[in-house]
């Protein structure tokens, strides 16, 4: 029968410091070769938040109109609070605005904060009264 001493002083497998380092190197070098490809997917992702948003302002906007018989360009008016951005400790990467509405058309604007792909372009959507969502400006 084995005594507890020589239990206790087996030695476990592990790896060292370096062994260690060599594969967080790999990993980062993954990283940056698999990100340049993963930048569309990521714009894409956050470009869901204005649309859907837009999608919200168009229907409130509506709204507005088959009670008033025209459309409001003010979002308290509408009822829209705007989100907090995050460059405000909020989670919104898109600033929303009316940029037209008279008695029969409506226009609202949602623009990036933030440069997704870090390219110096701004992401920019756009939706009217037809309920047209389009891409204005792609990131």
């Amino acid at each position: 029968m084995k005594s507890d001493h020589n239990i206790l002083s087996k030695k476990l497998r592990s790896f060292n410091l370096q062994e260690l380092m060599v594969v967080l190197v790999i990993i980062g070098i993954l990283i940056l070769i698999a990100l340049p490809s993963l930048m569309p997917l990521i714009s894409k992702a956050k470009s869901i938040e204005a649309q859907v948003q837009l999608k919200h302002i168009h229907s409130i906007a509506r709204t507005h109109f088959f009670t008033y018989s025209k459309y409001s360009a003010d979002f308290n008016e509408l009822g829209f609070e705007m989100p907090k951005l995050v460059s405000e400790n909020g989670n919104s990467n898109y600033k929303y605005e009316i940029i037209e509405a008279t008695n029969s058309s409506f226009k609202a604007r949602a623009t990036a904060i933030t440069d997704f792909d870090s390219d110096g372009v701004f992401n920019v959507w756009e939706i009217d009264h037809m309920q047209s969502l389009k891409e204005i400006v792609k990131d």
